[in-house]
Protein backbone atom coordinates (compact mmCIF):
# COMPACT_ATOMS: atom_id res chain seq x y z
CA UNK A 1 0.00 0.00 0.00
CA UNK A 2 0.95 3.82 -0.24
CA UNK A 3 2.62 4.52 3.24
CA UNK A 4 3.09 8.36 2.05
CA UNK A 5 2.95 10.49 -1.22
CA UNK A 6 5.30 13.65 -1.10
CA UNK A 7 4.55 16.68 -4.39
CA UNK A 8 6.48 19.18 -4.36
CA UNK A 9 6.14 22.21 -7.48
CA UNK A 10 3.33 20.41 -8.64
CA UNK A 11 0.02 23.21 -9.54
CA UNK A 12 -0.06 25.10 -6.83
CA UNK A 13 1.16 22.30 -3.90
CA UNK A 14 4.77 24.31 -3.15
CA UNK A 15 6.08 21.09 -1.15
CA UNK A 16 3.26 18.99 0.66
CA UNK A 17 3.70 15.39 2.15
CA UNK A 18 0.42 12.73 2.53
CA UNK A 19 0.57 10.38 5.45
CA UNK A 20 -1.65 7.68 3.85
CA UNK A 21 -2.35 4.60 5.72
CA UNK A 22 -4.79 1.13 5.19
CA UNK A 23 -8.20 2.09 4.64
CA UNK A 24 -9.96 5.06 3.42
CA UNK A 25 -8.08 8.19 3.29
CA UNK A 26 -10.20 10.97 1.84
CA UNK A 27 -8.80 14.24 0.43
CA UNK A 28 -10.51 18.02 0.59
CA UNK A 29 -10.47 21.61 0.48
CA UNK A 30 -11.93 24.42 -1.63
CA UNK A 31 -12.45 24.43 -5.23
CA UNK A 32 -8.55 25.19 -6.57
CA UNK A 33 -6.76 24.43 -3.49
CA UNK A 34 -5.34 21.65 -5.47
CA UNK A 35 -7.03 18.38 -4.81
CA UNK A 36 -6.80 17.14 -8.13
CA UNK A 37 -2.54 17.55 -8.00
CA UNK A 38 -2.82 14.55 -5.17
CA UNK A 39 -4.19 12.49 -8.68
CA UNK A 40 -2.04 13.87 -11.23
CA UNK A 41 1.37 12.97 -9.01
CA UNK A 42 -0.10 9.43 -8.31
CA UNK A 43 -0.64 9.77 -12.38
CA UNK A 44 3.09 10.29 -13.18
CA UNK A 45 4.23 7.53 -10.70
CA UNK A 46 2.49 5.12 -12.35
CA UNK A 47 4.13 6.22 -15.76
CA UNK A 48 1.25 8.44 -16.91
CA UNK A 49 2.37 11.31 -19.84
CA UNK A 50 4.22 14.19 -18.22
CA UNK A 51 3.05 17.83 -18.91
CA UNK A 52 5.27 20.87 -18.29
CA UNK A 53 2.28 22.91 -17.99
CA UNK A 54 1.78 21.37 -14.54
CA UNK A 55 4.86 22.11 -12.95
CA UNK A 56 4.36 25.41 -10.37
CA UNK A 57 5.16 28.65 -12.17
CA UNK A 58 8.64 29.83 -11.59
CA UNK A 59 9.91 26.23 -10.74
CA UNK A 60 12.47 24.66 -12.29
CA UNK A 61 10.95 20.92 -11.98
CA UNK A 62 8.00 19.65 -10.41
CA UNK A 63 8.45 16.19 -8.13
CA UNK A 64 6.01 13.22 -6.92
CA UNK A 65 7.51 10.61 -4.62
CA UNK A 66 6.05 7.61 -2.84
CA UNK A 67 6.92 4.96 -0.68
CA UNK A 68 5.09 1.61 -0.44
CA UNK A 69 4.90 -0.78 1.61
CA UNK A 70 4.51 -4.61 0.08
CA UNK A 71 4.87 -8.01 0.89
CA UNK A 72 8.74 -9.29 -0.36
CA UNK A 73 7.15 -11.88 -2.51
CA UNK A 74 5.19 -9.15 -4.83
CA UNK A 75 5.87 -9.18 -8.33
CA UNK A 76 6.62 -5.26 -7.70
CA UNK A 77 9.80 -5.76 -5.85
CA UNK A 78 10.98 -8.40 -8.12
CA UNK A 79 10.32 -5.97 -11.28
CA UNK A 80 12.54 -3.14 -9.60
CA UNK A 81 15.26 -5.22 -8.60
CA UNK A 82 14.87 -6.23 -11.93
CA UNK A 83 15.24 -2.85 -13.07
CA UNK A 84 18.36 -2.09 -10.79
CA UNK A 85 16.70 -0.55 -7.89
CA UNK A 86 16.50 -1.51 -4.19
CA UNK A 87 13.41 -2.39 -1.67
CA UNK A 88 14.56 -2.36 2.21
CA UNK A 89 12.79 -4.82 4.42
CA UNK A 90 11.82 -4.43 7.74
CA UNK A 91 9.91 -7.28 9.83
CA UNK A 92 8.77 -8.89 6.93
CA UNK A 93 7.53 -5.55 4.83
CA UNK A 94 9.40 -4.53 1.69
CA UNK A 95 9.75 -0.58 1.52
CA UNK A 96 10.14 0.59 -2.39
CA UNK A 97 10.86 4.40 -3.50
CA UNK A 98 9.50 5.35 -6.43
CA UNK A 99 9.43 8.97 -8.28
CA UNK A 100 9.23 11.03 -10.52
CA UNK A 101 10.25 14.45 -11.91
CA UNK A 102 9.25 16.64 -14.64
CA UNK A 103 11.58 19.88 -15.65
CA UNK A 104 9.76 23.02 -16.95
CA UNK A 105 10.94 22.14 -20.36
CA UNK A 106 9.23 19.06 -20.48
CA UNK A 107 12.18 16.50 -19.48
CA UNK A 108 10.84 13.67 -17.37
CA UNK A 109 13.03 11.27 -15.22
CA UNK A 110 12.05 8.06 -13.52
CA UNK A 111 13.53 6.54 -10.37
CA UNK A 112 12.16 3.22 -8.61
CA UNK A 113 14.06 2.12 -5.88
CA UNK A 114 16.47 4.85 -5.71
CA UNK A 115 17.53 4.24 -9.57
CA UNK A 116 17.13 5.79 -12.60
CA UNK A 117 14.70 3.62 -14.11
CA UNK A 118 13.20 3.98 -17.97
CA UNK A 119 9.28 5.73 -17.45
CA UNK A 120 8.00 2.90 -18.58
CA UNK A 121 8.67 0.82 -15.78
CA UNK A 122 6.75 2.53 -13.34
CA UNK A 123 4.23 1.92 -15.99
CA UNK A 124 4.66 -2.09 -15.74
CA UNK A 125 5.09 -1.45 -11.81
CA UNK A 126 1.72 0.73 -11.77
CA UNK A 127 -0.61 -1.80 -12.97
CA UNK A 128 0.00 -4.20 -9.91
CA UNK A 129 0.11 -1.79 -7.75
CA UNK A 130 -2.51 1.27 -8.19
CA UNK A 131 -5.53 1.55 -10.33
CA UNK A 132 -6.77 5.28 -10.53
CA UNK A 133 -10.07 6.22 -11.34
CA UNK A 134 -10.45 9.77 -12.53
CA UNK A 135 -12.91 11.92 -13.93
CA UNK A 136 -11.08 12.06 -17.48
CA UNK A 137 -9.38 9.09 -17.54
CA UNK A 138 -11.31 5.77 -17.28
CA UNK A 139 -9.25 4.13 -19.89
CA UNK A 140 -9.36 1.02 -17.82
CA UNK A 141 -12.99 0.61 -17.69
CA UNK A 142 -13.37 1.41 -21.22
CA UNK A 143 -10.89 -1.04 -22.30
CA UNK A 144 -12.46 -4.34 -23.88
CA UNK A 145 -9.42 -5.98 -22.67
CA UNK A 146 -10.00 -4.53 -18.73
CA UNK A 147 -13.66 -5.55 -19.35
CA UNK A 148 -12.81 -9.34 -19.86
CA UNK A 149 -10.01 -9.19 -17.27
CA UNK A 150 -12.96 -8.31 -15.01
CA UNK A 151 -15.09 -10.40 -15.79
CA UNK A 152 -12.45 -13.62 -16.29
CA UNK A 153 -11.76 -12.52 -12.47
CA UNK A 154 -15.25 -12.82 -11.10
CA UNK A 155 -15.69 -15.74 -12.93
CA UNK A 156 -12.78 -17.48 -10.60
CA UNK A 157 -10.69 -20.23 -10.55
CA UNK A 158 -12.83 -22.94 -13.01
CA UNK A 159 -12.85 -20.32 -15.56
CA UNK A 160 -9.01 -19.57 -14.88
CA UNK A 161 -8.14 -23.56 -15.25
CA UNK A 162 -10.37 -23.72 -18.45
CA UNK A 163 -8.77 -21.15 -19.94
CA UNK A 164 -5.23 -22.22 -19.37
CA UNK A 165 -5.92 -25.65 -20.74
CA UNK A 166 -7.78 -23.96 -23.79
CA UNK A 167 -4.24 -21.27 -24.52
CA UNK A 168 -2.02 -24.20 -24.21
CA UNK A 169 -3.61 -25.93 -26.83
CA UNK A 170 -3.89 -23.04 -28.24
CA UNK A 171 -0.13 -22.35 -28.72
CA UNK A 172 0.50 -25.21 -29.88
CA UNK A 173 -2.54 -25.14 -32.63
CA UNK A 174 -0.85 -21.69 -33.73
CA UNK A 175 2.26 -23.59 -33.94
CA UNK A 176 1.48 -26.43 -36.12
CA UNK A 177 -0.63 -24.04 -38.29
CA UNK A 178 2.86 -21.89 -39.02
CA UNK A 179 4.48 -25.02 -39.47
CA UNK A 180 2.00 -26.16 -42.11
CA UNK A 181 1.92 -22.22 -43.86
CA UNK A 182 5.42 -22.46 -44.46
CA UNK A 183 5.40 -26.05 -45.90
CA UNK A 184 2.75 -24.52 -48.46
CA UNK A 185 4.27 -21.66 -49.10
CA UNK A 186 7.72 -22.57 -49.29
CA UNK A 187 7.00 -25.45 -51.15
CA UNK A 188 8.62 -24.42 -54.82
CA UNK A 189 11.79 -23.46 -52.77
CA UNK A 190 11.72 -26.88 -50.58
CA UNK A 191 11.35 -28.94 -54.03
CA UNK A 192 14.36 -26.78 -55.44
CA UNK A 193 16.43 -27.29 -52.48
CA UNK A 194 15.63 -31.08 -52.45
CA UNK A 195 16.84 -31.31 -56.42
CA UNK A 196 19.89 -29.84 -55.80
CA UNK A 197 20.75 -31.78 -53.07
CA UNK A 198 19.87 -35.04 -54.95
CA UNK A 199 21.90 -34.19 -57.32
CA UNK A 200 24.87 -32.94 -55.34
CA UNK A 201 24.91 -36.37 -53.50
CA UNK A 202 24.41 -38.33 -56.57
CA UNK A 203 27.65 -36.62 -57.91
CA UNK A 204 29.50 -37.70 -54.60
CA UNK A 205 28.20 -41.35 -54.48
CA UNK A 206 29.36 -42.03 -58.27
CA UNK A 207 33.04 -40.28 -57.09
CA UNK A 208 32.50 -42.75 -53.89
CA UNK A 209 35.21 -40.67 -51.80
CA UNK A 210 37.10 -42.35 -48.87
CA UNK A 211 38.17 -40.70 -45.86
CA UNK A 212 41.29 -39.07 -46.35
CA UNK A 213 41.76 -40.58 -49.94
CA UNK A 214 42.73 -36.85 -51.30
CA UNK A 215 46.19 -36.88 -48.63
CA UNK A 216 47.03 -40.34 -50.01
CA UNK A 217 47.33 -39.71 -53.60
CA UNK A 218 48.59 -36.48 -53.19
CA UNK A 219 51.79 -39.19 -51.34
CA UNK A 220 51.45 -41.85 -53.97
CA UNK A 221 51.83 -39.25 -56.95
CA UNK A 222 54.92 -37.22 -55.37
CA UNK A 223 56.66 -40.62 -54.81
CA UNK A 224 55.06 -41.15 -58.74
CA UNK A 225 56.55 -38.35 -60.34
CA UNK A 226 59.99 -38.92 -59.06
CA UNK A 227 60.07 -42.77 -59.61
CA UNK A 228 63.50 -42.53 -61.45
CA UNK A 229 65.40 -40.68 -59.00
CA UNK A 230 63.61 -43.39 -56.31
CA UNK A 231 64.91 -46.23 -58.14
CA UNK A 232 68.46 -44.93 -58.70
CA UNK A 233 68.45 -44.46 -55.08
CA UNK A 234 66.65 -47.69 -53.89
CA UNK A 235 69.46 -49.67 -56.55
CA UNK A 236 72.70 -47.79 -55.37
CA UNK A 237 71.45 -48.83 -51.36
CA UNK A 238 70.83 -52.54 -52.58
CA UNK A 239 74.11 -52.59 -53.98
CA UNK A 240 76.09 -51.21 -51.14
CA UNK A 241 74.35 -54.11 -48.57
CA UNK A 242 74.67 -56.39 -50.58
CA UNK A 243 76.88 -56.28 -54.23
CA UNK A 244 75.32 -58.00 -57.30
CA UNK A 245 79.14 -59.26 -58.31
CA UNK A 246 80.20 -62.57 -57.01
CA UNK A 247 83.07 -62.01 -54.73
CA UNK A 248 83.25 -58.67 -54.21
CA UNK A 249 83.90 -57.92 -50.67
CA UNK A 250 83.72 -54.35 -50.91
CA UNK A 251 79.43 -54.40 -49.46
CA UNK A 252 78.29 -54.05 -46.68
CA UNK A 253 76.97 -57.32 -45.91
CA UNK A 254 80.17 -59.33 -47.06
CA UNK A 255 82.46 -57.08 -44.69
CA UNK A 256 80.03 -57.36 -41.48
CA UNK A 257 79.86 -61.43 -42.58
CA UNK A 258 84.07 -61.29 -42.10
CA UNK A 259 83.87 -59.09 -39.21
CA UNK A 260 81.62 -61.06 -37.63
CA UNK A 261 83.75 -64.58 -38.62
CA UNK A 262 87.02 -62.94 -37.62
CA UNK A 263 85.99 -62.23 -34.08
CA UNK A 264 83.99 -66.01 -33.67
CA UNK A 265 87.06 -67.62 -34.24
CA UNK A 266 88.80 -65.69 -30.58
CA UNK A 267 85.06 -65.28 -29.10
CA UNK A 268 85.64 -68.58 -26.22
CA UNK A 269 88.62 -66.57 -25.39
CA UNK A 270 87.21 -63.17 -24.46
CA UNK A 271 83.04 -62.53 -23.03
CA UNK A 272 83.19 -59.22 -24.70
CA UNK A 273 84.48 -59.99 -27.83
CA UNK A 274 81.81 -62.47 -28.14
CA UNK A 275 78.96 -60.34 -27.62
CA UNK A 276 79.94 -58.41 -30.41
CA UNK A 277 80.08 -61.21 -32.43
CA UNK A 278 76.83 -62.00 -31.59
CA UNK A 279 75.82 -58.22 -31.97
CA UNK A 280 77.78 -57.86 -35.72
CA UNK A 281 75.51 -61.49 -36.50
CA UNK A 282 72.49 -59.27 -35.72
CA UNK A 283 73.56 -56.52 -38.10
CA UNK A 284 73.83 -58.82 -40.60
CA UNK A 285 70.44 -59.99 -40.47
CA UNK A 286 69.28 -56.80 -40.18
CA UNK A 287 70.71 -55.24 -43.43
CA UNK A 288 69.82 -58.63 -45.26
CA UNK A 289 66.28 -57.58 -44.81
CA UNK A 290 66.74 -54.09 -45.85
CA UNK A 291 68.57 -55.66 -48.87
CA UNK A 292 65.08 -57.53 -49.31
CA UNK A 293 62.74 -55.16 -48.93
CA UNK A 294 64.82 -52.39 -51.20
CA UNK A 295 64.66 -55.52 -54.08
CA UNK A 296 61.00 -55.29 -53.18
CA UNK A 297 60.96 -51.63 -53.37
CA UNK A 298 62.33 -51.73 -56.89
CA UNK A 299 60.35 -54.23 -58.61
CA UNK A 300 56.70 -52.63 -57.34
CA UNK A 301 58.02 -49.38 -58.83
CA UNK A 302 58.74 -50.91 -62.09
CA UNK A 303 55.10 -52.06 -61.85
CA UNK A 304 53.86 -48.57 -61.02
CA UNK A 305 54.83 -47.00 -64.18
CA UNK A 306 53.20 -43.59 -65.70
CA UNK A 307 49.70 -45.39 -66.31
CA UNK A 308 49.65 -45.85 -62.51
CA UNK A 309 50.39 -42.14 -62.11
CA UNK A 310 47.78 -41.30 -64.61
CA UNK A 311 45.07 -43.10 -62.90
CA UNK A 312 45.91 -41.18 -59.70
CA UNK A 313 46.00 -37.88 -61.48
CA UNK A 314 42.35 -38.46 -62.61
CA UNK A 315 41.23 -39.77 -59.34
CA UNK A 316 42.55 -36.45 -57.81
CA UNK A 317 40.88 -34.32 -60.09
CA UNK A 318 37.15 -36.11 -59.24
CA UNK A 319 38.24 -35.44 -55.82
CA UNK A 320 39.30 -32.05 -56.16
CA UNK A 321 36.29 -31.25 -58.10
CA UNK A 322 34.06 -32.83 -55.18
CA UNK A 323 36.42 -30.16 -52.55
CA UNK A 324 35.60 -26.88 -54.93
CA UNK A 325 31.96 -27.35 -54.88
CA UNK A 326 30.81 -29.32 -51.24
CA UNK A 327 34.11 -28.51 -48.66
CA UNK A 328 37.71 -27.60 -47.89
CA UNK A 329 38.78 -31.77 -47.89
CA UNK A 330 37.36 -34.96 -48.52
CA UNK A 331 36.45 -35.48 -44.76
CA UNK A 332 34.52 -32.36 -44.93
CA UNK A 333 32.61 -33.63 -48.09
CA UNK A 334 31.63 -36.83 -46.25
CA UNK A 335 30.54 -34.95 -43.30
CA UNK A 336 28.31 -32.71 -45.53
CA UNK A 337 27.14 -35.17 -47.43
CA UNK A 338 25.43 -37.20 -43.76
CA UNK A 339 23.87 -33.69 -43.52
CA UNK A 340 22.26 -33.40 -46.48
CA UNK A 341 20.88 -37.08 -46.94
CA UNK A 342 19.23 -36.03 -43.48
CA UNK A 343 18.03 -33.11 -44.82
CA UNK A 344 16.96 -34.24 -48.35
CA UNK A 345 14.60 -37.34 -46.56
CA UNK A 346 12.98 -34.44 -44.37
CA UNK A 347 12.38 -32.27 -47.81
CA UNK A 348 10.73 -35.28 -49.47
CA UNK A 349 8.74 -36.33 -46.79
CA UNK A 350 6.76 -32.84 -46.91
CA UNK A 351 3.72 -34.38 -48.41
CA UNK A 352 2.97 -36.87 -46.13
CA UNK A 353 3.92 -34.06 -43.22
CA UNK A 354 1.39 -31.10 -44.81
CA UNK A 355 -0.96 -34.30 -45.29
CA UNK A 356 -0.52 -35.22 -41.23
CA UNK A 357 -0.29 -31.54 -40.15
CA UNK A 358 -3.67 -30.60 -42.52
CA UNK A 359 -5.41 -33.36 -40.08
CA UNK A 360 -3.82 -32.43 -36.78
CA UNK A 361 -4.94 -28.58 -37.13
CA UNK A 362 -8.59 -29.84 -37.94
CA UNK A 363 -8.68 -31.93 -34.79
CA UNK A 364 -6.99 -29.66 -32.95
CA UNK A 365 -9.09 -26.26 -33.91
CA UNK A 366 -12.37 -28.65 -33.29
CA UNK A 367 -11.03 -29.27 -29.81
CA UNK A 368 -10.37 -25.86 -29.23
CA UNK A 369 -13.84 -24.75 -30.15
CA UNK A 370 -15.60 -27.14 -27.42
CA UNK A 371 -13.48 -25.33 -25.10
CA UNK A 372 -13.77 -21.87 -26.27
CA UNK A 373 -17.80 -23.12 -25.95
CA UNK A 374 -17.45 -24.04 -22.71
CA UNK A 375 -15.68 -20.94 -21.25
CA UNK A 376 -18.45 -18.83 -23.40
CA UNK A 377 -20.88 -20.72 -21.29
CA UNK A 378 -18.88 -20.02 -18.16
CA UNK A 379 -18.34 -16.16 -18.75
CA UNK A 380 -21.84 -15.81 -19.77
CA UNK A 381 -23.43 -17.36 -16.60
CA UNK A 382 -20.73 -15.12 -14.31
CA UNK A 383 -21.57 -12.47 -17.01
CA UNK A 384 -25.50 -12.42 -15.60
CA UNK A 385 -24.22 -12.59 -11.85
CA UNK A 386 -21.59 -9.61 -11.87
CA UNK A 387 -24.51 -7.66 -14.20
CA UNK A 388 -26.98 -8.27 -11.02
CA UNK A 389 -24.50 -7.46 -8.78
CA UNK A 390 -23.13 -4.45 -10.12
CA UNK A 391 -26.73 -2.87 -11.46
CA UNK A 392 -27.28 -3.76 -6.96
CA UNK A 393 -25.13 -0.92 -6.71
CA UNK A 394 -25.77 1.23 -8.85
CA UNK A 395 -28.89 1.80 -7.35
CA UNK A 396 -27.29 3.13 -4.59
CA UNK A 397 -25.02 5.22 -5.86
CA UNK A 398 -28.00 7.61 -6.96
CA UNK A 399 -28.37 5.53 -10.83
CA UNK A 400 -31.31 3.82 -9.62
CA UNK A 401 -32.76 3.09 -12.91
CA UNK A 402 -29.56 1.90 -14.46
CA UNK A 403 -28.25 -1.53 -15.35
CA UNK A 404 -24.99 -2.69 -15.95
CA UNK A 405 -25.04 -5.13 -19.46
CA UNK A 406 -22.43 -7.57 -20.07
CA UNK A 407 -22.69 -8.93 -23.43
CA UNK A 408 -20.48 -12.03 -24.48
CA UNK A 409 -20.71 -12.72 -28.08
CA UNK A 410 -19.08 -15.95 -28.22
CA UNK A 411 -18.80 -15.67 -32.15
CA UNK A 412 -15.86 -14.26 -32.90
CA UNK A 413 -12.53 -16.11 -34.03
CA UNK A 414 -10.49 -18.23 -32.06
CA UNK A 415 -8.25 -16.39 -30.32
CA UNK A 416 -5.89 -16.49 -27.25
CA UNK A 417 -8.68 -15.64 -24.77
CA UNK A 418 -11.29 -17.72 -26.74
CA UNK A 419 -13.76 -16.68 -29.39
CA UNK A 420 -15.62 -13.66 -26.62
CA UNK A 421 -15.90 -10.23 -27.38
CA UNK A 422 -16.69 -8.61 -23.79
CA UNK A 423 -18.72 -5.39 -23.75
CA UNK A 424 -19.65 -3.50 -20.65
CA UNK A 425 -22.87 -1.47 -21.74
CA UNK A 426 -24.80 0.64 -19.41
CA UNK A 427 -28.26 1.10 -19.50
CA UNK A 428 -29.29 4.30 -17.84
CA UNK A 429 -32.95 3.20 -17.39
CA UNK A 430 -35.58 0.38 -18.62
CA UNK A 431 -36.24 2.48 -22.54
CA UNK A 432 -32.90 3.58 -22.76
CA UNK A 433 -30.73 1.54 -25.36
CA UNK A 434 -27.48 0.20 -23.67
CA UNK A 435 -24.23 1.99 -25.36
CA UNK A 436 -20.72 1.45 -24.54
CA UNK A 437 -19.26 3.04 -21.10
CA UNK A 438 -17.40 5.11 -22.76
CA UNK A 439 -19.97 6.68 -25.06
CA UNK A 440 -22.99 6.04 -22.99
CA UNK A 441 -22.05 7.81 -19.68
CA UNK A 442 -20.27 10.97 -18.09
CA UNK A 443 -16.89 10.60 -15.82
CA UNK A 444 -18.88 10.93 -13.01
CA UNK A 445 -21.01 7.84 -13.97
CA UNK A 446 -18.10 5.75 -14.89
CA UNK A 447 -16.39 6.29 -11.90
CA UNK A 448 -19.70 5.37 -9.95
CA UNK A 449 -19.88 2.00 -12.63
CA UNK A 450 -16.25 1.53 -11.65
CA UNK A 451 -16.57 1.91 -7.96
CA UNK A 452 -19.54 -0.98 -8.30
CA UNK A 453 -17.59 -3.00 -10.05
CA UNK A 454 -14.79 -2.80 -7.68
CA UNK A 455 -16.88 -2.99 -4.66
CA UNK A 456 -18.25 -6.53 -6.13
CA UNK A 457 -14.32 -7.97 -7.18
CA UNK A 458 -12.51 -6.53 -4.21
CA UNK A 459 -12.21 -9.61 -2.35
CA UNK A 460 -11.43 -11.39 -5.87
CA UNK A 461 -7.27 -10.60 -6.37
CA UNK A 462 -7.16 -7.35 -5.76
CA UNK A 463 -5.08 -4.37 -6.42
CA UNK A 464 -3.87 -3.12 -3.60
CA UNK A 465 -4.61 0.69 -4.05
CA UNK A 466 -7.43 2.67 -5.39
CA UNK A 467 -7.54 6.23 -6.26
CA UNK A 468 -10.68 7.54 -7.12
CA UNK A 469 -11.12 11.09 -8.37
CA UNK A 470 -14.47 13.02 -7.72
CA UNK A 471 -15.84 9.66 -8.06
CA UNK A 472 -19.27 11.73 -6.49
CA UNK A 473 -20.22 14.17 -8.64
CA UNK A 474 -23.26 14.93 -9.18
CA UNK A 475 -24.66 13.62 -6.51
CA UNK A 476 -25.80 14.22 -2.88
CA UNK A 477 -28.15 13.58 -0.22
CA UNK A 478 -28.43 9.87 0.42
CA UNK A 479 -26.61 9.04 -2.51
CA UNK A 480 -23.72 10.80 -1.65
CA UNK A 481 -24.12 8.81 1.95
CA UNK A 482 -24.21 5.11 0.36
CA UNK A 483 -21.66 6.20 -2.07
CA UNK A 484 -19.14 6.71 0.95
CA UNK A 485 -20.72 3.74 2.38
CA UNK A 486 -19.39 1.44 -0.58
CA UNK A 487 -15.55 3.17 -0.56
CA UNK A 488 -15.69 2.48 2.77
CA UNK A 489 -16.99 -1.06 1.99
CA UNK A 490 -13.93 -1.42 -0.63
CA UNK A 491 -11.56 -0.32 2.03
CA UNK A 492 -12.11 -3.47 3.92
CA UNK A 493 -10.17 -5.40 1.46
CA UNK A 494 -7.99 -2.75 -0.32
CA UNK A 495 -6.70 1.01 0.73
CA UNK A 496 -8.73 4.04 -1.18
CA UNK A 497 -7.45 7.43 -1.44
CA UNK A 498 -10.75 9.46 -2.74
CA UNK A 499 -10.80 13.03 -3.93
CA UNK A 500 -14.40 14.14 -3.19
CA UNK A 501 -16.33 17.45 -2.08
CA UNK A 502 -18.64 16.01 -0.40
CA UNK A 503 -19.29 15.44 3.25
CA UNK A 504 -21.51 12.14 3.18
CA UNK A 505 -18.21 10.49 2.09
CA UNK A 506 -15.53 12.15 3.89
CA UNK A 507 -17.51 10.70 6.95
CA UNK A 508 -16.38 7.45 6.41
CA UNK A 509 -12.29 8.40 5.95
CA UNK A 510 -9.87 6.46 8.31
CA UNK A 511 -7.47 9.59 7.09
CA UNK A 512 -8.42 12.59 6.62
CA UNK A 513 -6.23 14.92 4.53
CA UNK A 514 -7.14 19.04 3.84
CA UNK A 515 -5.56 21.16 0.91
CA UNK A 516 -5.59 24.70 1.85
CA UNK A 517 -5.14 27.67 -0.42
CA UNK A 518 -2.79 30.45 0.52
CA UNK A 519 -2.86 33.79 -1.56
CA UNK A 520 0.36 35.80 -1.29
CA UNK A 521 -0.32 39.58 -1.89
CA UNK A 522 2.34 41.44 -3.88
CA UNK A 523 4.15 44.42 -2.82
CA UNK A 524 1.67 46.25 -4.18
CA UNK A 525 -0.93 44.85 -2.36
CA UNK A 526 -2.73 42.84 -5.43
CA UNK A 527 -3.22 39.12 -5.22
CA UNK A 528 -2.34 39.07 -9.20
CA UNK A 529 1.46 40.25 -8.44
CA UNK A 530 1.92 37.41 -5.74
CA UNK A 531 1.20 33.83 -6.10
CA UNK A 532 -0.93 30.88 -4.91
CA UNK A 533 0.16 27.86 -3.10
CA UNK A 534 -1.24 25.26 -1.00
CA UNK A 535 -0.75 23.09 1.78
CA UNK A 536 -1.78 19.52 2.98
CA UNK A 537 -2.61 18.73 6.50
CA UNK A 538 -4.10 15.35 7.93
CA UNK A 539 -6.65 16.70 10.16
CA UNK A 540 -7.39 15.18 14.05
CA UNK A 541 -10.80 14.59 14.83
CA UNK A 542 -12.01 18.20 15.89
CA UNK A 543 -10.14 19.47 12.88
CA UNK A 544 -12.42 16.95 11.29
CA UNK A 545 -15.51 18.32 12.66
CA UNK A 546 -14.89 21.76 11.52
CA UNK A 547 -13.60 20.49 7.92
CA UNK A 548 -16.68 18.27 7.68
CA UNK A 549 -18.74 21.92 8.92
CA UNK A 550 -17.44 24.04 6.06
CA UNK A 551 -17.63 21.52 3.46
CA UNK A 552 -21.64 21.07 4.18
CA UNK A 553 -22.03 25.11 4.86
CA UNK A 554 -19.48 27.13 4.28
CA UNK A 555 -19.09 27.98 8.12
CA UNK A 556 -16.68 26.06 9.65
CA UNK A 557 -17.08 27.54 13.21
CA UNK A 558 -20.85 26.97 12.83
CA UNK A 559 -22.72 25.47 15.71
CA UNK A 560 -24.99 24.00 13.86
CA UNK A 561 -23.08 22.73 11.21
CA UNK A 562 -20.44 21.17 13.20
CA UNK A 563 -23.17 19.07 15.09
CA UNK A 564 -24.41 17.80 11.67
CA UNK A 565 -20.55 16.96 10.85
CA UNK A 566 -20.60 14.70 13.84
CA UNK A 567 -23.90 13.23 13.78
CA UNK A 568 -22.01 12.07 9.69
CA UNK A 569 -19.38 10.51 11.52
CA UNK A 570 -21.45 9.18 14.01
CA UNK A 571 -23.58 7.35 11.72
CA UNK A 572 -20.53 6.64 9.74
CA UNK A 573 -18.85 4.86 12.32
CA UNK A 574 -22.19 2.04 12.58
CA UNK A 575 -20.31 0.74 9.21
CA UNK A 576 -17.35 -1.50 10.49
CA UNK A 577 -14.35 -0.08 8.85
CA UNK A 578 -12.65 -3.51 8.63
CA UNK A 579 -13.47 -6.58 7.86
Amino acid sequence: MLEELRIRDLGVITDAALPLGPGLSVVTGETGAGKTMVVTAVGLLLGARSDAGAVRSGAKSASAEAVLKLDPTHSAVERAREAGGEAEEFDGVAELLLARTVGADGRSRAYVGGRAAPVGVLAELGESLVVVHGQSDQIRLKSSTAQRHALDRFAGAPLAKALGEYQELYSHWKSIQSELETLRSEARERLREAESLEAALKEIDEVDPQPGEDETLKAEAVKLANVEELRLAAAAAHESLIAEEFGDAGDATTMVDAAKRTLEHVAEHDEELRSAAARLAEVGFLLNDIATELSSYQAALDTEGPERLSEIEERRAALAKLIRKYAPSIDEVLEWAVTARARLDELQDDSSRIESLDAEVASTEATLRKQAAAISKARIKAAKDLSARVSAELKALAMADATLVIEVDGTGPLGPWGTDEIAFLLQPHSGAPARPLGKGASGGELSRVMLAIEVVLAAVDPVPTFVFDEVDAGVGGRAAVEIGRRLAMLARHVQVLVVTHLPQVAAFADQHIRVTKTSVRGADGKTTTGFTSSDVQLLSDDERVKELARMLAGQEDSESAQAHAQELLDDAKLLPQRA
